[in-house]
């Protein structure tokens, strides 16, 4: 009976001690200034908020100096750019197959309707990311080594959206399937987008950001850059919003980057790197010639 005693005194004394260290434990303290802005920023990210992810970088990304967030910044929001482009292209191409299909008078007008906004999303994002290009090789310079500072986000977008094969055939899908699809089509943007950055697919962008962080080499980052501004700037072509002066700028900010790019491949030759990085130049000037 007194060994059981003393033992639950010893057990009773070393919770007690733990609790003390624990209480006595100085507080994390929270990041301020720009380091929070980011952290914000990181956290919307992971959580699928990706909206709010330029509220907290839209400062960082324009600092003048800048600060040590400033590029990462930069970097980010041209991977959300690029999401959000590839997820209203793909909305818009389907809407518009689903309204030449249908026979449905409504169905036509409606998918017509959705077709038309999807189109002014991705040229919105086509201009946003265009402006991140310029933020990043300004005077056509890039840094050797980019970095993209994220998590990968908590839910993952699907591989391929079902409602979208019904809505090329002509079928209808409702309102709330269609608000659905758009936020799938979003989230499988971003994925596909994070895929391209890292120069694979998901399973290597997942693993990239596993630690929260990893390095991209200049001129890959700048292929990426070139890719996906080729298509932002289709949108503004005769096929589509018809805007020559955003077209130009679209493929002047692209035509930046493949400088930037060949600037680095000068310093370090690559043969495989530099062919694909004029069959880019090539396609901003066949672009630029269909205006």
């Amino acid at each position: 009976m007194h060994s059981f005693s003393r033992k639950s005194s010893l057990l009773a004394w070393a919770a007690l001690t733990g609790l003390l260290v624990v209480s006595c434990s100085p507080p994390v303290q929270r990041p301020i200034g720009p380091a929070a802005d980011y952290a914000d920023a990181k956290d919307m990210f992971k959580r699928g908020r990706f909206d709010r992810v330029f509220e907290f970088t839209d400062g960082l990304s324009t600092s003048n100096p800048p600060t040590s967030y400033t590029e990462r910044a930069r970097v980010l929001r041209a991977v959300v750019y690029t999401g959000q482009l590839k997820s209203a292209k793909e909305l818009a191409e389907a809407y518009a197959k689903g309204a030449d299909t249908t026979k449905n008078p409504h169905f036509k007008a409606e998918y017509g309707r959705l077709r038309h906004d999807n189109l002014e999303y991705s040229a919105r994002a086509a201009l946003g990311l265009a402006e991140s290009a310029h933020q990043l090789a300004a005077d056509a310079i890039l840094p050797k080594e980019l970095t993209l500072e994220a998590s990968y986000p908590t839910t993952e977008g699907p591989v391929e959206l079902a409602a979208l094969n019904r809505v090329e055939e002509g079928a209808w899908i409702e309102p709330d399937e269609q608000d659905s699809t758009a936020a799938d089509s979003l989230r499988k943007g971003i994925d596909d987008a994070l895929a391209d950055a890292v120069g694979g697919d998901r399973a290597k962008a997942r693993n990239a950001l596993a630690n929260g962080s990893t390095t991209i080499d200049g001129v890959d980052f700048a292929i990426f850059l070139g890719k996906e501004l080729t298509d932002g700037a289709t949108i503004f072509d005769k096929k589509h919003f018809r805007d020559s002066m955003k077209l130009k700028t679209v493929c002047g900010e692209g035509d930046e980057v493949i400088k930037a790019a060949l600037a680095l491949l000068k310093e370090n030759p690559d043969k495989e790197k530099e062919k694909e990085v004029k069959k880019l130049q090539d396609r901003f000037k066949t672009i630029l010639k269909n205006t």
